[in-house]
């Protein structure tokens, strides 16, 4: 049996101080995400969405960051989803980002809104056709017997968006954005003794701290 306790990576490509970050999280979490890109992490933007459910348990997924507009973290569902419907009922959620090439990881917690119906059409147009199909198809997160049922319904909806090349957005399909109240940069250190910076938002102001790892 593989002895899991006796996995170890020692962390050292890197530290992290309160007086080396930038003063606005927002910012320095544009500058690691950057970084990120440039080294070529696979799939930098993806992230774990955790949200809290009808009976108070958190539940948790990976999906994409999309943007960043206005300092809020924006990414894109169906409503009708868990998550979706998660949100809609209890809007407090987290996100964490993990970098394992630059050991680091962020964590965000905020709140999330529907962003407006123009932002999401505009970012539904964009996407490839197939994924644009694929939204139509999927009553994301609801019980289906086969696999055979959701490509049935790809063809319904090939056939019915036949000769259109960039479709209507669903009503039920949309974004959302994650205003952040707190915001911890994680950067690995050796010996388990890892640099924590954090960012409160406080009357509408950051305030930084460093945290014991």
């Amino acid at each position: 049996m593989l002895a899991i306790a006796d996995l170890r990576q020692e962390y050292s490509k890197a530290s992290l101080d309160v007086t080396s970050v930038q003063r606005d999280p927002v910012k320095q979490f544009e500058k690691w995400f950057t970084e990120a890109v440039q080294a070529q992490v696979p799939e930098p933007n993806a992230m774990n969405l955790a949200t809290i459910n009808a009976t108070g348990t958190p539940t948790s997924r990976i999906v994409l960051l999309k943007g960043i507009e206005n300092s809020k973290f924006v990414f894109y569902t169906n409503y009708q989803s868990s998550k979706g419907k998660e949100l809609e009922k209890t809007p407090a959620c987290a996100l964490t980002f993990f970098w394992p090439e630059l050991e680091r990881q962020v964590r965000i917690e905020g709140t999330a809104t529907r962003i407006d119906t123009k932002r999401s059409e505009e970012y539904f147009q964009s996407r490839p056709r197939g994924s644009q199909i694929g939204a139509w198809s999927s009553p994301q997160s609801a019980i289906i017997e086969s696999r055979s049922i959701l490509e049935e319904r790809v063809k319904q909806m090939e056939k019915k968006f036949e000769g259109q090349e960039i479709l209507p957005k669903p009503h039920q399909w949309g974004g959302f954005e994650v205003d952040p109240l707190l915001i911890e940069f994680w950067q690995g250190r050796p010996s388990r003794l890892h640099d924590r910076i954090q960012f409160n938002k406080i009357d509408g102001a950051w305030k930084i701290y460093r945290l014991a790892p």
